[in-house]
């Protein structure tokens, strides 16, 4: 078995492990471990796990830093984000060590911290314990137990009572290594009662090998507060992406998660969000575009557990060539939670008839007083709409791209900084007419 391999690995490297990194983030890995131990993988025997066999992901030999070896030269330099008009506070993480030695001073509000999940867990360890570990589940999710026994650092946003971060924060990933590579990251992000935020990630992969990352991420939205949590995935073919969000809400807070796919090799995204303050908000949407072999499936789990909470799934897919897509979303509204409004929708186009996608919306609703809706809609072109543009002088692949974009607009509708949705618009039409797999503004990308 696959997990006998890494069990042993975590077993003789633990010392080294723990040296590494900060006694708040060690002091969960033994519980972590013992989950993953009787879990292991996910496997297609898990209903949610239908078109996906994890444990065949962690068979290549990879390598992983966990002796924290740092990365050499300055990602400011190399990698820097040109966005037109989006002006960011910008950080890095390098497969999965956060970079400070080229890390720009900037003056936060009273009380913010955003940096290494490290530096935070050792500097305020009591409010890091407090929020740390706190809704990943490891004890029913083998990949987050994976990833809470070998992580060792990340990044995290932590805003006070009462404050307002204006100014986006966005987070660079880098894939970058000569050999196989697995990398385990971490994001934590906490907006406590009347507290504002919005994070931008985006992917990157370097180098031609084959990596693998396992992500958790977990956002905390107190009373009152807004996140955005904006995840761009622009890899290479030979990735594979293993992500878990969890969110926690309370009172009259308002959260958006929005993930855009534009390429990468097999992508999986888990999203769990439990609505536990009335009038709560919820937005979890999805745009995927794949082709080639390229496989992506999200899955969303959205729980009300409370009355008068509101929540919004939308999903999108466009696959070409051979992709395959998969979506799996659940709507569940406990027996108090009366007044509730949820709403999810899947639509998926299947531009060659070798793409394949598998949908699978569902409801459980044990309250009797609620407004809940689902909508899944798979198929290709509108050929009358696309004669419609012919007969009006369109020529045919310009027809095929206005219909795309017009299918993809929905998604983008729910980005709310206006620059960063004019970019991704223009992403978006690139990746169409295929001229590139990569946003094209940094170094990387060029």
């Amino acid at each position: 078995m696959i997990e006998t391999q890494y069990t042993d690995i975590f077993k003789q490297y633990r010392h080294k492990i723990d040296e590494k990194s900060a006694p708040a983030i060690n002091s969960l890995r033994d519980k972590a471990f013992e989950a993953f131990g009787k879990q292991g993988f996910p496997t297609k025997k898990l209903e949610d796990y239908l078109y996906l066999d994890v444990a065949a992901e962690f068979l290549p030999d990879f390598a992983l830093n966990l002796n924290r070896v740092p990365f050499h030269g300055n990602p400011y330099v190399a990698f820097r984000c040109e966005i037109p008009n989006l002006t960011t506070n910008l950080y890095f993480v390098l497969n999965d060590l956060f970079h400070k030695e080229h890390q720009p001073r900037v003056e936060y509000p009273k009380g913010v911290f955003v940096g290494s999940l490290k530096d935070f867990a050792e500097q305020q360890p009591e409010t890091f314990a407090k929020y740390y570990g706190q809704v990943a589940d490891v004890d029913n999710n083998g990949i987050v137990a994976f990833n809470t026994m070998f992580v060792q650092d990340g990044f995290v946003i932590y805003v006070p009572k009462g404050v307002i971060v204006e100014k986006p924060i966005q987070l660079i990933n880098i894939l970058k290594s000569e050999f196989n590579y697995l990398v385990n990251r971490r994001i934590m992000i906490i907006a406590e009662d009347d507290a504002q935020v919005k994070l931008l990630v985006c992917d990157h992969t370097v180098d031609e090998s084959q990596f693998l990352a396992t992500q958790v991420t977990e956002i905390f939205a107190g009373r009152n507060a807004i996140i955005d949590y904006y995840d761009l995935e622009e890899n290479s073919d030979k990735v594979t992406r293993l992500t878990n969000t969890f969110v926690h809400q309370q009172e009259n807070s308002n959260v958006l998660v929005n993930n855009m796919t534009l390429n990468t090799g097999v992508s999986r995204n888990n999203y769990n969000v439990k609505l536990d303050g009335e009038h709560a908000e919820a937005y979890v949407c999805g745009m995927v575009i794949a082709d080639r072999h390229q496989y992506v499936d999200n899955f969303a789990f959205l729980d009300h557990l409370v009355p008068h909470c509101t929540s919004t799934q939308l999903f999108k897919y466009v696959l070409q060539d051979d992709a395959r897509g998969s979506f799996c979303g659940r709507i569940r509204v406990e027996k108090d939670a009366q007044k509730t409004m949820a709403y999810q929708s899947n639509n998926n186009l299947c531009i060659s008839p070798t793409a394949h996608m598998y949908s699978k919306p569902q409801l459980e609703i044990y309250a009797d007083d609620v407004k809940c809706s689902h909508g899944l809609t798979t198929g290709q072109l509108d050929e009358e709409a696309l004669f419609y543009l012919r007969s009006r002088g369109i020529g045919e692949d310009a027809a095929r791209l206005m219909l795309m974009q017009a299918f993809a607009a929905g998604v983008l509708e729910h980005v709310r900084i206006d620059v960063l949705k004019v970019r991704l618009l223009d992403l978006v039409e690139k990746r169409f007419k295929g001229e590139t797999a990569r946003c094209g503004n940094c170094a990387v990308c060029k």
